[in-house]
């Protein structure tokens, strides 16, 4: 237990931006201290990490400019989009708002399935992820929210989940979305916005985020960020923030984990993703069958990965405090790389899965830390 990571008491996370935006806009005390305004907006841009950014700071000078250790956050973990887009929607932890991770299995059926993309009929959104959303709370409040995005994103079980409440506000091209947030701002009254970019992301998986397409898209980025800044009026602000960041993993350092038996001997099922397993037991298995394997796991690849029972990892705060109505969702083992290497089971992984480059889930700074640059009044 003395080895395993565990989330520092009192950071700031990605829990408390839209929170704090929202009491910003209604004049009250944030968890982020920030001033009153008329509007506020926050940009959260998929696989923007803090490294990255103050690596390619030539190409994101709005950005990088205000890029500081007092600008920089913990995107809480799992560093996976899922779960930190539902903690930022949310103001809560995974162990509270349930979306633990990229893949998880639902105690109920026994399936496995993708929150982003293979959610489709059962659970229910508002079933699985139970909590208000701060769009919710702001309708509450009298305070008008938008949440833009592409379409295809528009109707999806996931953005009922975390997303419910908001105005859904589609644009499809990067400097659609900023168009539309800049509309916004020019709109009478107060508002809450979120404006979602998810292309640094979408290339950093093809490509990685060190190549030149990754660096291409980070300055269509900042210029429209700059532009932004511009529509701003005297009594709004803007932060700039990020889901998680990015670790690029070669081929080579692929782990087929299945060539070694003893890895997957009583494994039902696994979640989670390559930087982040979570490996799950038949229904019932003892904490002693899980305990044998997490260290039948340590023994394999404990110079590699940080490996954790469910009841370890719930005692070093990985999740935050976790629920009851949470708890059967987690794994009964966890993966959480720490080298740089990806996980796979070559038995079931995809083709499209094997190719990515840019990975992330774990605990590395890489993908852990995240900007959080304020522009305007914050």
């Amino acid at each position: 237990m003395s080895m395993l990571p565990s989330r520092p008491a009192g950071a700031r996370s990605l829990a408390d931006v839209l929170t704090s935006c929202l009491a910003a806009v209604r004049g009250e005390v944030s968890p982020l201290g920030l001033p009153a305004v008329d509007k506020a907006i926050v940009v959260l841009v998929d696989g923007l990490g803090a490294t990255a950014l103050k690596t390619r700071a030539g190409h994101a000078r709005a950005l990088a400019t205000r890029l500081t250790k007092s600008t920089t956050i913990e995107s809480g973990f799992p560093t996976t989009t899922a779960s930190a887009l539902a903690s930022l929607t949310t103001g809560a932890l995974p162990g509270a708002h349930g979306l633990v991770g990229y893949q998880s299995r639902d105690p109920g059926t026994g399936r496995v399935f993708n929150h982003l993309s293979g959610w489709v009929g059962d659970p229910a959104p508002e079933a699985w992820q139970p909590l208000p959303t701060v769009f919710e709370r702001a309708a509450t409040a009298g305070v008008p929210s938008y949440a833009i995005g592409q379409g295809r994103y528009a109707s999806s079980q996931f953005t009922r989940a975390i997303l419910r409440g908001a105005e859904y506000v589609t644009a499809e091209t990067v400097d659609d979305r900023f168009h539309a947030a800049a509309d916004l701002l020019a709109a009478p009254g107060g508002a809450l916005v979120y404006l979602y970019v998810p292309e640094l992301d979408q290339i950093a998986h093809e490509q990685g985020w060190e190549s030149d397409a990754w660096a291409a898209a980070l300055e269509v980025l900042d210029a429209n960020v700059r532009a932004l800044e511009a529509a701003l009026g005297p009594r709004d602000g803007m932060l700039v923030s990020a889901d998680h960041g990015i670790v690029d993993v070669p081929l080579h350092a692929h782990v087929l984990f299945d060539e070694n038996p003893s890895l997957t001997a009583g494994v039902d099922a696994i979640g989670g993703e390559p930087r982040l397993l979570q490996l799950y037991l038949r229904s019932g298995a003892s904490a002693d069958e899980a305990g044998a394997l997490a260290a039948r796991w340590r023994a394999a690849e404990g110079a590699r990965a940080w490996i954790a029972t469910k009841a370890e990892a719930i005692a070093a705060g990985w999740f935050g405090p976790v629920s009851p109505l949470v708890e059967p969702r987690l794994g009964d083992v966890f993966v959480a790389a720490r080298a740089r290497v990806a996980y796979y089971d070559s038995r079931t992984a995809r083709p499209q899965s094997l190719a990515m480059i840019g990975q992330h889930g774990s605990f590395s700074p890489d993908e852990v830390r995240v900007p959080l640059l304020p522009f305007g009044v914050f």
